[in-house]
């Protein structure tokens, strides 16, 4: 290789502007933490300019960093098949942003600027994670996997229920009542998405006590990008010596 690869971050893309408006905002927010990082941005859908779009106008080696919370169908599939169309590139996937600890600090400071306290488990509170969901059950597997490392952050005994959107369940609502049937008093709502929208709108009715903002441009999830990228450069530069002897 030489030079920086180009970091292209591939957003899903919404109708919301309110949602599009937060992958602007955490793309600058990548950008200012990591000035020295080449990064480019695109959609996979409804916004442009699109994955093709994007693939065409660059050159050389390129890390796609994929602005997906799972290694659902967009990952697997969508993405393999857009750059399978741009031969042109040395490229390379990064993983999914989510599981990962970093996603677990964005959700309770989102939680506690909701107003929940650690101690509400103590008093016999639960959460429930609401994700967007997926026909593919690694993604929503990578959902139940985040849930246990935001259960991790809490007092001893403390419970975390995944719940999805769409695709899956249980449902955020069915979610809640669900904990209102084992006892808990106080269910907090942890919106594990990235930007607003319609599904966020929809977690927010679920039930629960508060429900957070959802993960947006925090500065942890500018980070978590930043080193996706890093891990896939790393990848990337071991095999471009073997296609290029």
């Amino acid at each position: 290789m030489t030079g920086a690869p180009t970091l292209l971050a591939v957003a899903h893309g919404t109708r919301d502007p309110q949602g599009a408006a937060a992958t602007e905002a955490l793309i600058a927010r990548t950008r200012a933490l990591h000035p020295e990082l080449p990064i480019q941005h695109c959609y996979l859908d409804l916004l442009t300019p699109s994955l093709p779009e994007a693939l065409a106008g660059l050159t050389g080696d390129v890390i796609v960093v994929p602005l997906l919370l799972g290694a659902g169908y967009h990952l697997r599939v969508d993405i393999p098949a857009a750059l399978a169309g741009a031969p042109h590139l040395h490229t390379r996937i990064a993983r999914a942003l989510g599981p990962d600890p970093l996603l677990a600090d964005v959700l309770t400071d989102r939680l506690r600027q909701a107003g929940w306290h650690p101690d509400d488990h103590a008093d016999g509170g639960a959460l429930v994670l609401a994700a967007a969901g997926s026909t593919d059950p690694r993604a929503n597997a990578d959902t139940a996997a985040m849930a246990e490392l935001l259960r991790a952050r809490l007092p001893q005994g403390g419970r975390v229920l995944p719940a999805y959107l769409c695709a899956a369940g249980p449902t955020p609502a069915e979610a809640v009542a669900t904990l209102r049937a084992a006892g808990h008093p106080r269910i907090a709502l942890a919106e594990y998405l990235l930007g607003p929208g319609l599904f966020a709108r929809r977690a927010a009715r679920s039930g629960a006590c508060l429900a957070t903002a959802p993960l947006g441009a925090h500065d942890a999830v500018a980070h978590l990008i930043a080193l996706r990228y890093e891990e896939a450069v790393g990848e990337l530069a071991a095999v471009v010596p073997a296609r290029n002897p």
